[in-house]
């Protein structure tokens, strides 16, 4: 339940927008509402410069003046309608201008807008909140906002997590199991499932909702280009590279969508992996096993990766930094234990 009635501080302090990238999507329904916003640059997982120009030009074409100064983006104005042409689909820039136009009685059209679910469960969200928009689920969105004073009361159910659930049919495969997941989208997992098939992956049971997945035999190779949806995503590229480390040949991994994503290869080699890269292309090279040993987490999914690759190495193996994978996995460890894993969480003593 979240109530923002008493809400009247429209800024959001490093503290906060370091620990996770998403916080800096404040900034469109903080100048939304309240005409200025003073957010921090964003931190969150440590590879790569994410820059936010398009967030930045964005609101600059939708009359905000904005300047930097000591590591933080003041915006002020009254938003307006605008034409926002996106040079590169951004979800992040997406959903930041969507919410900047809850409160705009014009039209602002977004093109080469983002496609991903995510975007079109917010979109979903926003008209329950009175904003009309066209063109749900395409590149191009038409949103018109309304300005009222009104209290806005709404109750909305979250998608399921299409990322969540390869991770888990990902680990099916790379320990040769059986899963049954329940309460996912099967539309939002399709390319995954298609390429998880051409590895090997088995369907035994599958609704709109619910699959039942296995793997008995070998792991073979697949070349992987991401994309933007519906394409293969590349917050699944660093759990396909652990997947292809036990792969029977050589495959090759090139992330398109963020060239330097790739700081889980030196942790993967270090559990036995060979995998070599050049600029934004990985190249793996299967091996029969992968053997234990202390690992870091340096994202997210590059923690996602270290534990799917875990699950099949010989001895022990102790992962640090686990707060990163907290932020995307809903109690991992408990879930991971319920399928029968070996894995616990503990607090090591430093001192």
């Amino acid at each position: 339940i979240i109530d923002t009635r008493d809400c009247d501080h429209p800024e959001a302090p490093y503290n906060l927008v370091k620990t996770m990238r998403a916080s800096f999507y404040v900034l469109g329904p903080l100048l939304s509402r309240f005409n200025t916003a003073k957010v921090s640059l964003p931190g969150g997982c440590a590879w790569g410069p994410r820059p936010v120009d398009y967030h930045i030009k964005a609101f600059k074409k939708m009359g905000a003046s904005i300047t930097l100064d000591k590591g933080y983006i003041k915006a002020d104005g009254k938003l307006k309608g605008a034409i926002i042409d996106f040079k590169v689909s951004s979800v992040g820039a997406t959903g930041n201008v969507l919410m900047g136009c809850v409160n705009i009685n014009e039209e602002v059209v977004i093109n080469n807008a983002a496609r991903e679910p995510e975007i079109v469960d917010l979109c979903h969200f926003l008209i329950k909140m009175g904003v009309t928009i066209d063109g749900l689920g395409t590149s191009t969105l038409r949103i018109k906002g309304h300005s009222s004073n009104e209290d806005i009361q709404i109750t909305h159910d979250i998608i399921p997590d299409r990322i969540e659930a390869g991770t888990f049919i990902m680990a099916a495969v790379i320990t040769k199991s059986k899963i049954t997941l329940n309460n996912i989208n099967i539309h939002h997992i399709e390319s995954i499932l298609i390429n998880l098939q051409k590895v090997g992956l088995k369907i035994s049971e599958k609704s709109e909702t619910s699959i039942t997945v296995y793997h008995d035999d070998e792991i073979k190779p697949l070349n992987i280009k991401t994309d933007v949806y519906p394409g293969f995503p590349t917050d699944m590229q660093p759990q396909w590279i652990a997947l292809m480390t036990l792969s029977e040949g050589e495959s090759t991994i090139e992330d398109t969508i963020y060239h330097d994503r790739f700081s889980h290869i030196p942790e993967l080699i270090r559990l036995g992996a060979k995998i070599s890269l050049n600029e934004n292309l990985a190249t793996v090279s299967g091996v029969k096993k992968l053997v234990s040993a202390d690992v870091m987490c340096t994202d997210l999914r590059a923690g996602a990766a270290l534990v799917l690759a875990s699950l099949t190495s010989y001895g022990t193996t102790y992962i640090s930094r686990i707060y990163h994978v907290d932020r995307g996995y809903e109690d991992f460890e408990d879930k991971l234990e319920s399928l029968g894993v070996n894995i616990k969480r503990i607090r090591l003593n430093l001192d």
